[in-house]
């Protein structure tokens, strides 16, 4: 395989937006067969390597899409600038190469597999909907996403989206009547008060039900007035997207609403086999272990209600830095990461 570094940069090199995902998975393969038993492109676009075929199956799940947004790739004070050198080519670079340092001999007890996932950054999350419907549930899974090098990813919020249509009829300005923008603002407070409701005894952001006003339009063709808005929320363990739904439906708001990018809010147990192995390999290193949860989603989300085994996020770099003009990765923490997780896989395969 190539070198650790040359290949991250090369992976960061070759553009990879949701969805145009072809060349990047055929580079990852390329360098997969090199000490992977098989790899291939599977029919979710996604890089799939395997490696052993012992008795216990661990997977690690990154994704290799990013978003939009070009940031010239360059080493500079070893540090590597580049869309994705963070989320979350760095992550499943860090995989491949801690995958090519195992001990052959540990084939016979442990089945690897490495998931280069297509389009979690879109709402579509097809190469990890592929893998929980095709691949065989694994007893632990690993998802490839930044959490620095000395710290673990436990859990992930939940996530609803409303979109929200109101239409009247016109009248003349001069009238003492509300218009659809009004109407709909008044909804967004009344969304709003309830969230607030929620969260009157809840103590701390990962607990807490977030919402947010991302978009609001009006229009008018003078026969019509209309207004559309869009809603997020960000949900706890505690609150599904279906209880939330039927929340909100309770408080039978006169406009229509539509909801989609339901995603189920999860938190991960600290004491596993995964965790302990993580810690004590953290600690092999020189680090303090770390446990983090985060607010955003991931393909966590995605896979742990339909495998329900133990899990936890991965992966160098500072998720700060995601989606932003300032994406980059230290090379030092890159090779910290590879050296954790090649000592914990090991230490997993023989325990």
């Amino acid at each position: 395989m190539t070198d650790d570094i040359a290949f991250l940069k090369q992976a960061i090199s070759i553009p990879s937006v949701s969805g145009k995902e072809t060349e990047l998975a055929s580079f990852l393969v390329s360098e997969m067969q090199s000490f992977c038993d098989e790899a291939f492109v599977d029919d979710s676009g996604s890089a799939i390597g395997v490696w052993g075929h012992g008795p216990l199956k661990i997977t690690f799940l990154g994704h290799i899409d990013t978003v939009p947004g070009d940031i010239p790739v360059r080493i500079e004070n070893d540090v590597l600038w580049g869309r994705g050198s963070v989320d979350a080519k760095g992550p499943f670079c860090t995989a491949v190469a801690a995958s090519s340092y195992l001990d052959p001999q540990l084939k016979e007890k442990l089945s690897l597999r490495l998931i280069g996932a297509t389009e979690e950054e879109a709402p579509s999350s097809k190469g990890a909907r592929y893998a929980v419907q095709t691949y065989p549930k694994p007893d632990l899974v690993i998802i490839g996403e930044p959490s620095n090098w000395d710290a673990l990813t436990l859990g992930y919020k939940g996530r609803l989206v409303s979109k929200w249509q109101l239409a009247k009829a016109n009248f003349h300005s001069a009238g003492d009547d509300t218009t659809a923008a009004e109407d709909l603002v008044s909804i967004w407070q009344t969304l709003k008060a309830q969230a607030d409701t929620f969260n009157s005894e809840i103590r701390g952001i990962f607990d807490a039900l977030q919402i947010s006003l991302q978009s609001i339009s009006s229009s008018s063709d003078g026969l019509e007035q209309r207004a559309e808005a869009t809603i997020g929320y960000r949900l706890p363990p505690s609150l599904s997207p279906d209880e939330l739904i039927e929340k909100i439906e309770a408080l039978r708001l006169q406009a229509k609403a539509e909801f989609v990018g339901k995603e189920i809010a999860y938190r991960s147990d600290k004491d596993t086999a995964l965790t302990r192995a993580f810690r004590l390999s953290i600690r092999q290193h020189e680090g303090k272990p770390r446990f983090k949860v985060k607010t955003g989603t991931s393909d966590m989300n995605v896979v742990a209600p339909v495998w329900n085994v133990p899990m936890l996020a991965y992966g160098p770099g500072d998720s700060s830095l995601d989606h932003t003009p300032e994406e980059r990765l230290e090379l030092g923490e890159y090779k910290k990461a590879i050296a954790v997780l090649t000592t914990a896989l090991e230490l997993l395969a023989k325990a």
